[in-house]
């Protein structure tokens, strides 16, 4: 079992809280994403259990041995860097082999987990190169394959892709997830990249200010955001933000934006009637809208200021009273800047986010998504 627990971790330097009262754990093979802006606290805590920082109080424990404060080497760990940290004046077998030297590991082991690695990261071929002879993408696989050569139950990685350009990241993604599900390894994964999380994540911590606000599968993430930071953070582009004021007419609650009415789910009811009089946030994507060019029952009439055609989709700009948001469409679908087209909002695909706390609303429930 190689199962992480992170209890009640603080990490400070000077007056700034890296790391704030964080609990978190991994299930044996799980792969977590640990996802959040620069400066967050994400890699500050995987340093934490990797033992490269020592928290100022709480308590990791890696399956039932208590690492606190153990130094990296007594932790059974294998760690990928952002700068890769491979050896320029090594070749590929070397570099792959460094941690198993380390470990005295006879050379007859050693040769079979390099190539083993090697095969693995599809860079057999290179084992007699220097870095130099390699392309960024190459020089990251020998990152990876030294980090998985060694026996190890728990792999940590530090945004891995970051240096690579789009493609090569893509191509990577699939990589490896494709290896992690292999070795069956428990993995943290460190990113401020949400598509690597969204795509490669059993669950995704979403971070800010040194706390975990979100724990989540990805698909769960995305759809039920617990806050609006959540909401505004994940998506491409971000979750769309309405401010409307709730109204309770002949029994039913609506929230008006201006003189539209949008209609909440009935489930939502009980929640929303909290707020009868009062203001409160919206959020929708931009996928999750219908934009249709002629009027139609409950469709709110738009105008369209930019559009930008995506290949698979347009992306619309569109003006609601005094906001801006974004909406999706078929790349079929025609609309001009200046021109006017209706929007409908799916009452299920409408999230209700208290506009004083920030926080999410859930059905009859008034309390964070979680």
């Amino acid at each position: 079992m190689a199962e992480i627990r992170v209890e009640n971790a603080v990490k400070t330097f000077g007056k700034v809280v890296a790391v704030d009262d964080v609990s978190l754990t991994v299930e044996d093979q799980e792969f977590v994403v640990l996802l959040g802006p620069s400066g967050c606290g994400k890699t500050t805590l995987l340093r934490a259990v990797a033992g490269l920082g020592i928290v100022d109080s709480g308590r990791i424990m890696i399956g039932d041995r208590d690492v606190t404060y153990l130094a990296p080497k007594d932790r059974n760990i294998s760690m990928v860097f952002q700068s890769y940290a491979i050896f320029p004046h090594m070749r590929v077998f070397d570099n792959i082999a460094f941690g198993l030297k380390m470990k005295r590991t006879p050379k007859d082991e050693i040769q079979r987990r390099v190539q083993s690695a090697a095969e693995l990261l599809h860079i057999e071929s290179f084992l007699d190169r220097y870095p130099s002879q390699m392309s960024g993408g190459q020089r990251q696989r020998v990152a990876v394959a030294r980090a998985i050569a060694v026996p190890t139950e728990v792999l940590l990685m530090d945004e891995p892709l970051s240096n690579l350009d789009a493609l090569l990241r893509l191509e990577m993604r699939a990589e490896l997830k494709r290896l992690l599900a292999e070795l069956k390894v428990t993995t943290i994964y460190v990113t401020h990249d949400q598509i690597e999380a969204l795509s490669m994540g059993d669950r995704i911590a979403v971070m800010r200010d040194g706390k975990i606000l979100q724990f989540d599968s990805p698909t769960t993430v995305y759809d039920m955001p617990a806050d609006r930071f959540v909401a505004g953070f994940i998506g491409t582009p971000p979750m769309n933000f309405l401010e409307g004021q709730v109204r309770r007419a002949n029994g039913a609650i609506e929230v008006y934006i201006g003189d539209y009415a949008l209609k909440p789910i009935p489930e939502m009811n009980e929640t929303l009637a909290r707020y009868d009089g009062q203001h409160i946030v919206a959020g929708i994507r931009a996928e999750n809208m219908e934009a249709l060019d002629t009027p139609a029952e409950d469709a709110l009439r738009v105008t369209v200021l930019v559009v930008e055609p995506l290949g698979s989709q347009n992306l619309l700009t569109i003006r609601i009273g005094e906001d801006v948001i974004k909406v999706a469409t078929h790349p079929d679908f025609r609309a001009a800047p200046d021109q006017d087209i209706w929007i409908r909002f799916p009452s299920s695909k409408i999230r209700w986010i208290d506009r004083d706390t920030g926080r999410a609303l859930v059905p009859d429930l008034d309390k964070l998504v979680s």
